[in-house]
């Protein structure tokens, strides 16, 4: 979700209080992982991540058939650059800039569940 410790903290905090349930990987390996052995509803990827960058996490589990129709909302704090569109590009299906209140996460979330929903005709 994010490198950092402290925000990956505060957002899962903030969503699991919302009724979610949530999963925390603090690197791109274990964020594939994680996400394949999981198969969570909607993945939310920080683009700067150790070991293998958001980016790259995004284009392997977009190609993976087991986890490529799962939407990934990339959080971002890099605006120079075009790095949410970057993130568009590799597979991801909505980005946020960080700092990014947890609320307008959450509604970012909801808003690719619902569309997951109707796309699968939930």
């Amino acid at each position: 979700m994010d490198d950092h410790a402290d925000t990956r903290e505060m957002y899962s905090m903030y969503l699991a209080s919302q009724g979610m349930r949530i999963v925390v990987a603090g690197d791109g390996v274990t964020a594939i992982r994680m996400a394949v052995a999981d198969r969570p509803d909607v993945i939310v990827m920080d683009l700067s991540l150790p070991v293998i960058d958001g980016l790259e996490t995004i284009r392997r589990l977009k190609r993976d058939g087991s986890t490529a129709h799962i939407p990934i909302v990339a959080c971002t704090g890099r605006v120079d650059g075009g790095s949410g569109e970057s993130a568009i590009e590799a597979g991801c299906d909505a980005y946020v800039l960080k700092p990014c209140l947890p609320e307008h996460l959450l509604k970012e979330i909801r808003t690719l569940l619902a569309r997951a929903n109707r796309q699968h005709g939930a």
